[in-house]
C-alpha cells in the first residue's frame, strides 16, 4: 500500500504545481507590440494609439481609418472587410463581419441585358455597382465592443491626415493610370485622385477634406455620423443622382454580424480564418486537409507544386458551386472543412496527371491584383488582430458622393451576375452566390492566425481571388519553420479551378519545373506583374521574439515596438 500512496502524493504535487503555474503560463505576454500594413502612415497610426494606452482592436480602429485615407485604392469608408479578433483575457476569438450587402432594390437580374447577356462594366464601374458600406459600422463596433479608447481619440490619425494630405506614391500613381477612366466618370472621384482630369504627378500631395468631415461625424456619432443625418443625406443623393438605387431604408438597415471563424489543423498548426461570406477561411482549410495526407518535403518541387496546384483546383470548384453569404443560403462549411471530406477529393488526385478541371463533377454546369488591403496587429497583451478590407477593384467603383469624400465600392460584382459568368477576376459562382436584396457577396478575403505551442502568427494579404492561395503557400512555409519575411516574399502561383490554368508570378518556376508540371497536363500563364501585398507577425513563444514583416511588393512598413 505504501507504494500506491507516494505515487498518489505524486501526483497530487504535480497537479498542485499545474494549478499554479498554469495562469502564469497563460499570462504570458509578447515582449513587444507588432504592427504591419500596407502603408507606412497607417503603421504609425497603429502605434500612435498603443502609445496613447489603446490596445490591438483600438490599433485596428486607427489603422482602418487612415488606409481609407492614405491608401484609396484598396479600401475606404465605402468598402468593407473582414476582421478577425483575438482577446487575450479569455480567448475569445471571433470575426467581425463588416462585408457590404446589396442594396434592397437589387434584382437578380440587375447587370444583364434583354438577352440575359451581362452588361459590360457596368457592375464595376459607377454608383450601380456600390453595395451598401460595412467599414464605418465595423469600426465603431471594434470600439465600443472591444476597444478601450473613444472614436474621437482612435479616428484623430485618420482625420489629419485628410486634412493635411500625404505625397501619393507611385503604387497610387500606377493605379490611377488603370483607372483613370473610372474616376474620370465621376467628377467628384476625379477632383479628388486625379490631378487636372489625369494622373497625379510624383510628390502630389492628396488632401481630403470632405472625407476628413465624413471622419468626424462617425467620431461624434459612432455608426450613426455615416448611415444617418447629413452625411447620409449626401451619399443617397449623389448615388440616386448618377443612376444608383441606394435608398435610406439600406443605409439604416445595415448591421454588423459577429461570426464564428472557420477553424481547422494541420501538421501542429491551428488555423482561425476568416468564415462565410468569405470563402476564404473554408477554402483555406480545405487545401490544407488534403496536401496534410501527404509529406510534401519527401516530393521533388514539380511534385510537391503539382499535388498543391490539385488541391487549389477542388478548393475553388467548391467555392464555385457552395458558397455563399450564410444568412440567404445554407453552406455546407462543415463537411467542406472535415477531413474525411478532404480524403475523398484527395483519392481522385493522381500524383501523375493533372486532373482537367471540366472533368471535375459539377464542372460541366459552369462555363466559367492589388485591389483590397490587410493588416495584422499584435499587442503587448496578447490581443491580435487580422483585418482584410476591400472596394473590390482598384479605387472600386470610381465615384465619389459630392460632399462627403467616400469613394464606394464596386462589390456587386462579387456576385455571380449570372450562373457560371467570370466575374472582374475571371471568378465564376453559381446560385449560391447570385444577387439578392440585403444579401452579402461571396468574398475571397482571408485573415488567418496560425498557431502552435511555439508561437502565433497573423496574416493575410489583398488579391482578389488569389487571396486564398498566397495565404495557402504562406501556411505552408510557415509550417515548415519558416519566418514572416520567408512568408511575405515568396514566389506565387494560382489556381482557381476555372479558367483551367496556373497563374505563376515571374520566376516562380525555373525552366525544369515549368516542363515537368507541362508534363503533368498543366497549362502555365505567367502574370505581368508580382502580385499580392502580405502582412504578416509573428509571436515566437519559444525565442520569445516578435517578428513582423510586409511584402516587398508593395509600400507598407512593418515594425515591432
Amino acid at each position: 500500500m505504501i507504494p500506491v500512496a507516494v505515487a498518489h502524493l505524486k501526483r497530487c504535487a504535480i497537479l498542485l504545481l499545474l494549478i499554479v503555474w498554469w495562469p502564469r503560463l497563460e499570462a504570458a505576454t509578447p515582449p513587444a507590440a507588432a504592427i504591419a500594413t500596407a502603408h507606412p502612415l497607417a503603421t504609425e497610426a497603429g502605434h500612435e494609439i498603443l502609445a496613447a494606452g489603446g490596445n490591438a482592436f483600438d490599433a485596428a480602429v486607427a489603422i482602418t481609418a487612415a488606409l481609407a485615407v492614405v491608401e484609396p485604392t484598396g479600401s475606404g469608408l465605402g468598402g468593407g472587410g473582414f476582421w478577425l479578433l483575438h482577446r487575450a483575457r479569455d480567448r475569445h476569438e471571433v470575426m467581425i463581419d463588416g462585408r457590404e450587402r446589396a442594396p434592397l432594390a437589387a434584382r437578380r437580374d440587375i447587370y444583364l441585358d434583354d438577352k440575359g447577356e451581362v452588361i459590360p462594366r457596368l457592375s464595376v464601374d459607377g454608383p450601380l455597382a456600390a453595395a451598401i458600406p460595412g467599414t464605418p459600422a465595423a469600426m465603431a463596433h471594434l470600439a465600443r465592443r472591444y476597444g478601450r479608447l473613444p472614436l474621437s481619440k482612435t479616428l484623430a490619425p485618420a482625420i489629419r491626415l485628410a486634412r493635411e494630405g500625404f505625397a501619393v506614391g507611385e503604387s497610387y500613381r500606377r493605379m490611377a493610370q488603370f483607372r483613370r477612366d473610372a474616376l474620370r466618370g465621376s467628377p467628384e472621384g476625379a477632383r479628388l485622385f486625379l490631378h487636372e482630369n489625369d494622373v497625379p504627378p510624383a510628390g502630389h500631395i492628396l488632401k481630403q477634406p470632405e472625407l476628413a468631415t465624413t471622419l468626424e461625424a462617425i467620431a461624434r456619432r459612432g455608426a450613426a455620423g455615416f448611415y444617418d443625418g447629413p452625411v447620409a443625406a449626401r451619399l443617397i443623393d449623389g448615388v440616386r443622382a448618377a443612376g444608383g438605387i441606394w435608398t435610406k431604408e439600406d443605409l439604416a438597415r445595415y448591421r454588423i454580424v459577429e461570426r464564428k471563424p472557420i477553424r481547422g489543423r494541420y501538421r501542429g498548426l491551428r488555423i482561425t480564418a476568416a468564415s462565410p461570406p468569405s470563402s476564404g477561411g473554408v477554402a483555406l482549410v480545405t487545401m490544407l486537409n488534403i496536401l496534410a495526407g501527404y509529406d510534401l518535403a519527401k516530393f521533388d518541387a514539380a511534385t510537391r507544386n503539382h499535388l498543391i496546384i490539385e488541391a487549389m483546383r477542388r478548393a475553388y470548384r467548391d467555392r464555385a458551386i457552395y458558397l455563399g453569404d450564410p444568412d440567404h443560403v445554407t453552406v455546407p462549411a462543415r463537411k467542406l472543412t472535415h477531413p474525411l471530406y478532404a480524403d475523398g477529393l484527395r483519392a481522385a488526385i493522381r500524383p501523375d496527371q493533372a486532373t482537367p478541371s471540366k472533368l471535375l463533377p459539377g464542372g460541366a454546369t459552369l462555363e466559367t491584383g492589388d485591389d483590397t488591403t490587410h493588416f495584422s496587429v499584435l499587442d503587448r497583451e496578447g490581443n491580435r488582430v487580422a483585418a482584410t478590407m476591400s472596394i473590390n477593384f482598384p479605387f472600386g467603383s470610381g465615384f465619389v458622393a459630392p460632399g462627403t469624400g467616400v469613394l464606394l465600392n464596386d462589390e456587386m460584382d462579387d456576385f455571380s451576375a449570372k450562373p457560371g459568368a467570370p466575374n472582374v477576376y475571371g471568378l465564376v459562382g453559381g446560385n449560391a452566390n447570385a444577387i439578392a436584396p440585403g444579401k452579402r457577396p461571396l468574398s475571397s478575403m482571408t485573415p488567418t492566425f496560425l498557431e502552435n505551442d511555439h508561437g502565433v502568427a497573423i496574416l493575410g494579404t489583398p488579391g482578389g481571388s488569389r487571396i486564398i492561395t498566397m495565404v495557402l503557400l504562406a501556411t505552408l512555409d510557415a509550417a515548415s519553420g519558416a519566418e514572416p519575411a520567408s512568408w511575405v516574399g515568396l514566389k506565387r502561383f494560382h489556381h482557381q479551378f476555372l479558367p483551367d490554368v496556373v497563374q505563376h508570378e515571374p520566376g516562380t518556376f525555373d525552366a525544369a519545373q515549368a516542363e515537368a508540371l507541362a508534363r503533368l497536363g498543366h497549362t502555365l500563364k505567367e502574370v505581368n506583374d508580382p502580385y499580392g501585398n502580405m502582412q504578416a507577425v509573428l509571436w515566437d513563444r519559444k525565442s520569445g521574439k516578435v517578428l513582423a514583416a510586409s511584402d516587398p511588393r508593395g509600400e507598407g512598413k512593418a515594425e515591432v515596438r
